[in-house]
């Protein structure tokens, strides 16, 4: 594969991904939101979720950074 083709499907990648973290992240706490628990007891499933999802969108992007940066060897 070229070096610009695999570079711009990284990057659109990388903008997917992000966009369907969004989405699964909004679905979540609108989800835990619904729960007729009282606020404190949502909030550490709130933080939890929130830094479960969005670990996981950064361990990628590091991922497809390494990968562009191999790329560029």
């Amino acid at each position: 594969m070229k070096k610009e083709t695999s570079l711009l499907l990284i990057t659109w990648t990388k903008r997917l991904l992000g966009f369907i973290a969004f989405l699964v992240w909004g679905y979540v706490i609108f989800t835990i939101s619904q729960s007729p628990a009282p606020f404190i007891e949502q909030a550490p499933y709130c933080m939890g979720s929130t830094m479960l999802i969005f670990a996981l969108l950064t361990a990628v992007y590091k991922g497809l950074d390494y990968l562009i940066s191999q790329n560029n060897k």
